[in-house]
């Protein structure tokens, strides 16, 4: 499997975050290529010393790598890329890799 992990920094207006997120980014990015399952956080995002800095945490899973570069490179993948300008005003780090289980 290969997965993408969006960590969403805390945005200047959480509740348009979450409207924005829920009703336009969640729609169109569960129609990229290839896409496996789509996950998110629900509540505060926490580290074992306490808050995370984190508003959301998404996590997508695609069955290889390559699917899931060509789904982001696809005309979906570009549009839902583009789409973070739209709501992630905290800004957004974004991680691909290859998992197994252990």
């Amino acid at each position: 499997m290969a997965t993408a992990i969006a960590l969403y920094n805390t945005p200047k207006d959480p509740g348009a975050f979450d409207d924005y997120y829920a009703s336009r980014h969640v729609p169109l990015a569960k129609t990229l290529p290839g896409l496996r399952s789509y996950d998110v956080s629900t509540g505060p995002v926490m580290t074992p010393a306490g808050p995370a800095p984190y508003h959301l945490v998404a996590v997508l899973k695609f069955d290889t790598m390559g699917d899931l570069q060509a789904s982001l490179a696809s005309p979906v993948g570009v549009a839902v890329v583009h789409d973070l300008a739209n709501f992630a005003t905290g800004g957004v780090s974004v991680l691909l890799f290859d998992d197994k289980p252990v």
